[in-house]
């Protein structure tokens, strides 16, 4: 078998007049195309590689798939960092040095970029490079996939048995379908494609959009450089502290000398860490020892606080304990009660939706130069030349971030033109919500 796999990005148009032309290009005959550089893109090479297989395709001018696009203010993951990382390579667990606990987009990437140079991958990746189709034709068995170069616009052909899309469930940026949006004079940003040079907030009126992940990392942030930051809140979330701090070298000795315990012991959890959810039951635990184990888990930090009772997913009351918990300390963070019960979640459960991890997040709700405004009784009704209009007022802004997420799971899929047998596309059989 021949060594071809090549990785590619996804592209967030379809051309239908692609497969037309594809018998007017040079087709490129390799037997797996996976499309995206990301962590599972560049795992994929690596291991189609040790199989004969190989090629990526990646947007991007760089490796690193989410880590690459989003690097808005703020930018971290919230698995510990000797955890979200290869377990592919005992070598590589060796010779990397994480230097925080929580990693930042920066030190993330710096890793997916030493593990593409370490295991030569970058050789058969193509950067600056979209997918704009992907045909699956049955008599031959084989996909063709047409690319085109974000540079030049050029496109390129491939024919493939295999192809493999590598492009996350959260890479296809959603901003909302609101009137006037090309009217807003003003700066325009989403956090899942930040500006690669950054952007200087000082002395700016800027609004934040959601509060998801992304709007409550990138928030307290924000507050610190504008002249004033009004944050737009549709949803409270349940976040609990990061605890983020440089990684202690002897806690990093021991977990580097115990990777191959930890990882097993990792594949053994619901969650894939190597935590083990607690089997004590919140409603057969005493009122005074279900404060001091939440207690523990608030300090220690990290979402570890949704696995401190085995009954939190199956039992309503108790999952309201901890939910009430989290909302007490909603309360002795945050001055303005109005503010503080704005900030509260009350209509979902702890751990039905992700649930965040921060830093001076409810705090940043203290500072003098920021606003909380709920817009479920007031919905932001369109942009206007110089900020935005909700239901009851207008609102002015020099910059307007959009924290609002992704079109989750299948819009990375959907915005290209696949089409499998019989002519159906992918679009056509994917449920819209």
């Amino acid at each position: 078998m021949t060594c071809s796999v090549i990785a590619v990005s996804s592209s967030l148009s379809a051309a239908s007049s692609s497969t037309r032309m594809a018998s007017m290009r040079p087709v490129r005959e390799l037997d797996v195309v996976v499309v995206g550089a990301g962590f599972s893109g560049l795992y994929l090479l690596h291991r189609l590689r040790g199989q004969g297989l190989s090629v990526v395709v990646e947007k991007g001018d760089g490796v690193g798939g989410t880590w690459y696009w989003n690097r808005y203010p703020g930018a971290r993951c919230d698995v510990e960092s000797p955890y979200y990382s290869y377990s592919f390579s005992p070598e590589l667990e060796q010779e990397w040095e994480w230097t925080e606990r929580y990693p930042t987009q920066p030190e993330i990437l710096r890793y997916l970029n030493h593990v593409a140079d370490r295991f030569d991958l970058r050789r058969d990746i193509a950067l600056d490079t979209e997918v704009v189709s992907a045909v699956y034709d049955e008599p031959s068995a084989r996909w063709t996939v047409t690319t085109r170069s974000t540079v030049d616009g050029s496109e390129q052909t491939v024919s493939a048995r295999y192809c493999v899309m590598a492009t996350g469930c959260l890479s296809a940026g959603r901003v909302p379908d609101l009137e006037g949006l090309a009217d807003f004079t003003g700066e325009v940003y989403h956090t899942g494609s930040w500006p690669h040079e950054g952007v200087d907030f000082s002395g700016k009126r800027v609004a934040v959009i959601g509060t998801g992940s992304s709007g409550i990392q990138s928030i307290p942030e924000i507050a610190r450089h504008a002249e004033h930051l009004t944050v737009f809140q549709r949803t409270p979330n349940f976040s609990v502290p990061a605890r983020n701090q440089p990684l202690d070298p002897q806690e990093w000795a021991r977990i580097k000398a115990e990777y191959p315990r930890l990882r097993e012991l990792a594949r053994q959890t619901p969650t894939g860490l190597p935590f083990p959810p607690s089997t004590a039951s919140a409603l057969e635990t005493a009122p005074e020892e279900q404060r001091k184990v939440m207690e523990e888990h608030w300090t220690l930090g990290g979402f570890r606080l949704g696995q401190c009772f085995s009954d939190l997913a199956v039992s309503e009351e108790a999952n309201d304990v901890v939910a009430q918990y989290i909302r007490e300390r909603i309360d002795e963070i945050v001055d303005d009660p109005a503010v503080a019960e704005l900030l509260k979640p009350h209509d979902h459960p702890v751990g039905t939706k992700r649930i965040c991890v921060d830093t001076d997040y409810y705090a940043t709700f203290n500072r003098d130069n920021v606003t909380l405004v709920d817009v479920r009784p007031a919905p932001i009704s369109k942009l206007t030349e110089h900020g935005l209009s909700t239901a009851d007022r207008e609102y002015e802004f020099d910059a307007i971030v959009f924290a609002t997420g992704f079109d989750a799971m299948t819009g990375a899929l959907t915005r290209i033109d696949i089409t499998g047998t019989d002519g159906t596309t992918l679009a056509e059989k994917t449920p819209r919500t």
